[in-house]
């Protein structure tokens, strides 16, 4: 039986947070961005509820995979075509988390987003920001069902997918979907990413 996969609410934020804080918690990124496991943890909670609230969530692009008792066991961010990029708006009011969260670490921050903005293809997709799954949860198959709701409809309208894998280790898993790497985005002093591009299955 397939897990079920549905959007989020806006009440559901929060809860969505701490599962994706939770999913990146052994990322290097996330590593290396913020080195303390316990400013970790709540550094990505405040991360990925600020994502999520004030860019995904207006444009249609949270969903989230519950378990049999209704919890969230996984969650997907992503962004329609065209609209990947932050507008300034957004940006002014993430700002405050985004402080809170990464404090000293903000600089580093901003190299990283000025790489993987740069290596962004123009071409318009939907855009894989943030998908995780709880560590206790993985296996149940959460990340396949959020990954196959959106790639189902990607198909449907004919438009290509595009994520950066920030661990080696995954890409395997993403080219069963279909994604292919198209290069490497190197953080000086920091780990490699690998921007990977999906074009729509015909057909589907």
């Amino acid at each position: 039986m397939e897990p079920d996969v549905r959007p989020a609410r806006r009440d559901e934020i929060a809860a969505l947070s701490r599962t994706l804080a939770a999913a990146f918690q052994d990322d290097p990124v996330m590593e290396w961005m913020l080195p303390s496991p316990q400013r970790r943890a709540t550094g990505l909670e405040r991360l990925f509820d600020a994502q999520t609230r004030y860019q995904h969530f207006a444009s249609g692009g949270v969903d989230i995979a519950v378990d049999s008792a209704g919890a969230i066991a996984g969650a997907a961010l992503w962004d329609p075509p065209g609209r990947w990029k932050t507008a300034p708006l957004t940006e002014l009011r993430m700002l405050p988390q985004m402080v809170r969260a990464f404090g000293s670490r903000m600089r580093a921050g901003k190299q990283l987003v000025d790489l993987m903005t740069a290596a962004h293809p123009e071409e318009p997709h939907w855009y894989l920001a943030t998908i995780g799954t709880d560590p206790a949860q993985r296996g149940g198959g959460y990340g396949r069902s959020l990954m196959n709701r959106r790639l189902e409809q990607c198909d449907r309208e004919g438009v290509p997918a595009y994520l950066e894998s920030s661990k080696e280790v995954n890409i395997g898993y993403y080219e069963r979907f279909g994604f292919e790497v198209t290069g490497t985005i190197t953080v000086p002093g920091g780990p490699d990413l690998w921007p990977m591009w999906r074009a729509p299955r015909t057909g589907a």
